[in-house]
């Protein structure tokens, strides 16, 4: 079969704000914007250019705002998870509580509009070396 995910696409009240925000947390560039919506690519000739969907945020309207929890979400894999949840924490983000406890290795954090998101923990040398 010839098929591969090209956008995964986001609900954002302010699609610029939204594309702006996840460029800086993901170091990404903003490759297309219009006023209801923002495309988001990898780094030009980066490994991940062409390969890794874009991240799309399209407008909605004002009436509907986020409510309810994601259903689906980023999982980001830092290599230091204390120094990115804080830079993330600087850019906007926050933490959020969806019913973790405080044995998991992930923080789970919202962005500006609420979407929620991981921040994993590094892998260990030893998970490093199975790649």
């Amino acid at each position: 079969m010839s098929i591969r995910v090209q956008c995964v696409i986001y609900d954002a009240m302010d699609p610029a704000a939204q594309g702006r925000f996840w460029a800086e947390a993901l170091g990404w560039r903003i490759t297309h914007e219009v006023e209801k919506e923002t495309v988001l690519e990898p780094p030009a000739g980066s490994p991940e250019d062409g390969i890794v969907p874009d991240i799309l945020f399209v407008r909605v309207p004002a009436d509907e705002t986020k409510t309810v929890k994601n259903r689906l979400h980023m999982d980001l894999r830092p290599t230091d998870q204390a120094a990115e949840v804080a830079r993330l924490e600087a850019l906007g983000a926050k933490r959020a509580a969806v019913g973790q406890d405080d044995s998991v290795s992930w923080v789970v954090m919202t962005d500006p509009e609420g979407n929620e998101f991981c921040v994993l923990r590094a892998f260990t040398p030893e998970e490093l070396a199975s790649f």
